[in-house]
């Protein structure tokens, strides 16, 4: 059977449940398990795909075309686990199937409630994880204990462990210990608040994880193990890490959380092997080829995780070429109004992100331009390569009204333009082109250089497309086209020849990227940032 994990949040939002959750598949991975995860969102969209990446921050997409919370991308890079359909639900989804089933007649005759239908449909939701083939699935509650969203998600894991029989579900809940300057002492009493709204419910966790500045003395951990009612060596602490988020899983197996787990479900302790993972931490913490300074330029820079594995990425490029990278942040909007060499001179490489709607699409048009024309490694991912395609037509072809349909329907050279396929679609919502597509590489070019395959499969979230009847004046001018999509002739691939390295695509390869193994294309950017800091 089974076994199930579920890791609930407590006192704040923003500890790094997903982090957390992702350490733990990766040591349970590395013990020889079998894992699967999934996320439980408590908000009300049906998926992140039509909100802000200032609400959300970026929005994962899987395989399978799904667009997902960003948690999904940590439990991806840390355990290299293949996400789904059934890694990610909400409460809109959830409240959708219920619905539909009320609509459809399955709930003749009853009146339908938050206890027993939408509890039952995220059992179910649960379920989907389970399997012969799945050892262990571990599930995160979004939000924090306390949170009125999140409370049927509690019932239903509460209820779940009923069913299921304690032997064979663990709840970890993941709190915080803050240090109170003023007093200069760190206070357990949020944690035992949290710990107690979850008692409430009738859930009381196996294992706390406590997230603080500060490490914790033994008497912390003894108050918080009697007034928790939690073993005290079941209280692990989880200081802030100094270097990378990639320390947080050894740190936890320093204090043998993995270890713990497999006793509680009395499980074969098998050999923890991080080998690997520690010749990667290695490589994050004493770089031995020197640093390098990366600028994306992209429309929502304030807000960090808007861009996560985008800079996450481009680390792993770093790991993968024994290089520290150091990211500079510019808005597109702020290049709009002042000179590019004012804000991007003295970088190595320039990355210009995907996006949605005309504001900033200039500055980042002047972004490529200042790496075309200065022999700037450059790399477009999506919106990226929208920007490049318009840039290399108004300035090396001579179109100067060249644009995307997208930003101005009326453009006689819309270099960019709406797909046919797209073209009758009215809803927002999961309407894009999602997931893996299948791309043939060009031989003979930097792209098939770093790929080194003549096939590959990238993931996909867009609704505009390159318009092919330019790729002949494209080609006349150095611009040559290295991916192309054999099942629809998409253009998914251009570089420049004759500059040493400047590369733009229309899918997302930042979302299949790993500390352990960096994405081809990152890596050669990185690589060839390097080798233009040393020019």
């Amino acid at each position: 059977m089974t076994k199930h994990i579920f890791i609930t949040g407590g006192v704040v939002s923003s500890l790094g449940k997903g982090i957390t959750a992702a350490s733990i598949a990766m040591l349970l991975k590395q013990r020889g398990y079998t894992v699967a995860m999934q996320k439980m969102d408590p908000y009300l969209n049906v998926d992140p795909g039509t909100m802000s990446p200032y609400q959300h921050g970026e929005v994962y997409v899987t395989e399978d075309g799904t667009e997902t919370d960003l948690d999904l991308g940590h439990y991806e890079r840390f355990a290299g686990i293949t996400c789904n359909r059934s890694s990610n639900f909400t409460t809109g989804k959830i409240y959708s199937n219920v619905i539909r089933k009320e609509r459809e007649g399955g709930y003749l005759g009853k009146t339908v409630q938050v206890i027993p239908h939408v509890t039952d449909e995220i059992k179910k939701c649960i379920r989907e994880l389970d399997g012969n083939d799945i050892d262990i699935a571990i599930t995160e509650i979004g939000g924090t204990a306390g949170d009125i969203e999140s409370h049927p998600f509690l019932e239903a894991i509460r209820q779940f462990s009923h069913e299921a029989g304690t032997e064979n579900v663990i709840f970890i809940h993941l709190t915080l210990v803050p240090y109170i300057k003023a007093a200069g002492e760190m206070k357990t009493k949020p944690s035992q608040q949290s710990v107690g709204i979850l008692r409430e419910i009738g859930i009381i966790p196996d294992i706390l994880i406590c997230r603080c500045e500060r490490p914790m003395t033994e008497e912390h951990f003894e108050k918080l193990s009697l007034f928790c009612n939690i073993k005290r060596k079941y209280v692990i602490e989880e200081q802030d890490v100094k270097n990378s988020i990639y320390e947080v899983p050894t740190e936890l197996a320093k204090q043998r959380l993995d270890h713990f787990i497999i006793e509680i479900f009395n499980l074969r302790h098998n050999e923890l092997d991080l080998q690997k993972w520690n010749k990667m931490l290695n490589s994050v913490i004493n770089p031995q080829n020197g640093s390098i300074e990366i600028a994306v330029v992209g429309k929502y820079i304030s807000l960090k995780d808007a861009y996560k594995s985008i800079y996450e990425a481009l680390y792993h490029g770093g790991i993968a070429n024994d290089i520290e990278v150091n990211v500079r942040m510019i808005e597109a909007e702020e290049l709009e109004g002042q000179t590019a060499e004012s804000l991007l001179s003295g970088v190595s490489g320039i990355l210009v992100p995907g996006g949605f709607g005309h504001r900033g699409i200039e500055g980042k048009i002047k972004a490529v331009q200042f790496a075309r024309e200065n022999n700037i490694p450059f790399f477009g991912i999506c919106l990226g390569m929208h920007c490049a395609s318009i840039e290399f037509l108004r300035n090396v072809c001579n179109y100067t009204d060249a644009h995307s349909s997208e930003f101005n329907y009326q453009t006689k050279n819309p270099v960019i333009h709406l797909m046919e396929e797209q073209k009758n679609i009215k809803d927002k919502g999961g309407t894009m082109r999602l997931g893996a597509y299948k791309c043939g590489i060009k031989s003979g070019t930097k792209t098939a250089e770093a790929y080194g395959e003549k096939m590959i499969s990238e993931r996909h979230r867009h609704r505009y497309e390159f318009n092919s009847e330019y790729i002949t004046v494209f080609k006349e001018n150095g611009m040559e086209i290295t991916g192309i999509n054999p099942d629809k002739d998409l253009v998914e691939i251009i570089e420049l020849i004759e500059h040493p390295w400047f590369i733009a695509c229309q899918f997302h390869p930042e979302f299949k990227s790993s500390p352990l193994k960096s994405h081809p294309l990152f890596r050669d950017f990185i690589k060839a940032s390097f080798k233009y800091s040393q020019s």
